[in-house]
């Protein structure tokens, strides 16, 4: 989604779309841009329909591939939401990502209270940030 997102902001002749936000303030591509990066954004940050991986990757064997996996990987997912807020913000993408995130929250933190085994209430706990961060 991102290399798409990425190859059709070439149609406008830079990267630098805030150049561009009041000429295509209600365009269709905009927003297609806009859901692209938001589709990036929420895999990276492992968000409710991705969600699986994270636990996963952080119930590793060594705990360096589990900070490398929490700490890298999820970082540039709210990084592309910062970069991209104006975009998601004027739209109702910005509203859907608030209920996406409000639900990732609420499943890992609820998923943590019944998890005996510590590394997977770490990754559950984890997981619940990253929805309270791309909630904000």
């Amino acid at each position: 989604a991102l290399l798409l997102a990425i190859a059709w902001m070439l149609n406008y002749g830079s990267w630098n779309y805030i150049f561009y936000l009041e000429v295509m303030k209600n365009d269709f591509e905009m927003m297609m841009i806009g859901s692209l990066v938001m589709l990036a954004a929420m895999t990276k940050s492992a968000q409710i329909p991705f969600s699986s991986w994270l636990p996963a990757a952080m119930a590793a064997p060594t705990p360096v591939s589990a900070l490398v996996h929490s700490s890298t990987l999820v970082t540039a997912g709210v990084y592309l939401l910062i970069r991209f807020n104006i975009l998601l913000s004027t739209s109702w993408l910005g509203q859907l990502l608030l209920l996406l995130s409000g639900l990732t929250m609420f499943m890992a933190g609820l998923g943590a209270n019944f998890e005996f085994d510590l590394k997977k209430i770490i990754a559950l706990s984890t997981l619940s940030q990253l929805g309270l961060m791309m909630s904000i």
